[in-house]
C-alpha cells in the first residue's frame, strides 16, 4: 500500500479509502490510485485487513443442507445454488469481499447450533438466510445476539433486516393467468413444500387467479409434490389416469415439471396438444426439454447480489435495511397452447 501511495503521490490513507470504496476521494485521485494499483498488480491482504479493523470482509450464505445434498447425490445438480454463488460471488468480488457458502439443517434443534459454530469460526460481516432458514426466528435472534447483519431471502418485512424477495404470489397468479388466457379451465397445481413460505405464497396466487376468473377450484388438484421428481410422478399419474383430468398443470419447480413430461409421454399424451405445462423455476433443463417449457424465471442471482450489497453497506456503517422486491419474468415457450 505504501508503494502504491508513493507512486501515485498520495497518502496511504487515501489508498485505503480507494480500496474500501470509501467516500471523500476526488474522482481524478481515485482514478490515479486505481491505475497505480492495476499497474503494480497490488492485491490487499485479506488477513491483514481483518486484523486491522472490526470487519472480516466475509459474507456467509446459508442454504438447506439435506435438500442440497439430496440433489447433488442424485446427480441432478442444483441451479438455485449455482445462481446463489454466481450472484453472491460476483457482487462480493466487485466490493473486495468474499462469499462463504455453508449448508445448515432445517431442523430447529440442529440449525441454531450449526449456525452458531460457523459464525464463531468465521465471524462474517453479514449472513444471508435462504428459505426455509429465512423463516426461522431462532436464527435471526442468534444473529442479533452476535451483532451480525442479516439478509433474508423471500421475506418482505424489512425492519431490522435486509429483506430481498420476488412477488411469489404474483408468480403463481401470472402462471395461472397465462393458462386461463389460453382458455384452460381445468388447471391443476403441483405444490412444493409447506415448510417453504414462498412456495405457499405461489399457491395462494394460483388460487387468487381461479377466484378472479371464476374457474373451478378442486382440492384434489392441489398435489403435494414436495419439490421431488418421484413424489410428483405418483401425483400426476393419478391425475392423468382419470377420465376427468386437468388440461393444464403448474409445477412449483422444474423437477416436478419433468415428472409431468414423463407421465404424459407414458400415457400417450402430447404436450401441449393434450396438456399444457408451466414451471415456476426455469433452470437450464427446461429450455432443452422436449418441448421447451414455459416457465417463471426467478431473479435468484440478482436477489443474492442485492443481499450481499446490503450487508456490505451495513458493515461499513451505511443503513441498507428494508424490503427489496425484484421482478420475475414469464418466459413463454412451447409447452403451453390453447385448451383442447
Amino acid at each position: 500500500m505504501r508503494d502504491v501511495a508513493s507512486i501515485a503521490g498520495v497518502s496511504h490513507q487515501t489508498v485505503s479509502r480507494v480500496i474500501n470504496n470509501s467516500p471523500n476521494v476526488k474522482a481524478a485521485v481515485r482514478e490515479k490510485v486505481q491505475q497505480t494499483i492495476d499497474a503494480l498488480g497490488y492485491v490487499p491482504n485479506s488477513a491483514a485487513r481483518r486484523m486491522g479493523g472490526n470487519r472480516s470482509y466475509l459474507i456467509l450464505a446459508i442454504n438447506d443442507r439435506q435438500r442440497t445434498y439430496d440433489n447433488w447425490r442424485a446427480g441432478r445438480g442444483n441451479d438455485w445454488v449455482d445462481q446463489m454463488l454466481f450472484g453472491g460471488m460476483t457482487e462480493c468480488e466487485a466490493r473486495g469481499y468474499h462469499l462463504v457458502f455453508e449448508l445448515i439443517d432445517t431442523q430447529p434443534e440442529k440449525a441454531q447450533g450449526q449456525l452458531s459454530k460457523v459464525i464463531s469460526e468465521l465471524r462474517p460481516d453479514g449472513v444471508i438466510l435462504t428459505p426455509p432458514h429465512s423463516e426461522n426466528a431462532a436464527l435471526t435472534d442468534l444473529l442479533k445476539e452476535f451483532g451480525i447483519a442479516c439478509a433474508r431471502i423471500g421475506k418482505r418485512e424489512g425492519g431490522a433486516f435486509v429483506d430481498v424477495c420476488m412477488d411469489e404470489a404474483g408468480a403463481g397468479f401470472e402462471a395461472a393467468r397465462h393458462l386461463a388466457d389460453l382458455g384452460h379451465r381445468q388447471i391443476a397445481y403441483l405444490a412444493g413444500s409447506p415448510f417453504y413460505g414462498n412456495s405457499m405464497m405461489r399457491l395462494d396466487g394460483y388460487r387468487d387467479l381461479l377466484q378472479e376468473r371464476s374457474l373451478p377450484f378442486r382440492s384434489d388438484w392441489i398435489g403435494k409434490g414436495d419439490f421431488k421428481f418421484d413424489t410428483a410422478i405418483t401425483v400426476v399419474k393419478k391425475w392423468l389416469s382419470h377420465k376427468e383430468c386437468p388440461t393444464a398443470i403448474i409445477a412449483d419447480n422444474d423437477q416436478m415439471a419433468f415428472a409431468v413430461l414423463h407421465v404424459a409421454d407414458r400415457l400417450g399424451l402430447k404436450i401441449p396438444r393434450d396438456l399444457s405445462l408451466v414451471s415456476l423455476e426455469d433452470t437450464p433443463g427446461v429450455r432443452l426439454s422436449v418441448p421447451p417449457m414455459t416457465a417463471i424465471r426467478q431473479p435468484t442471482a440478482d436477489m443474492i447480489a442485492k443481499a450481499c450489497g446490503g450487508l456490505i453497506a451495513e458493515s461499513s456503517g451505511k443503513s441498507a435495511r428494508g424490503k427489496y422486491e425484484l421482478p420475475f419474468e414469464l418466459v413463454k415457450r412451447e409447452s403451453t397452447a390453447s385448451a383442447p
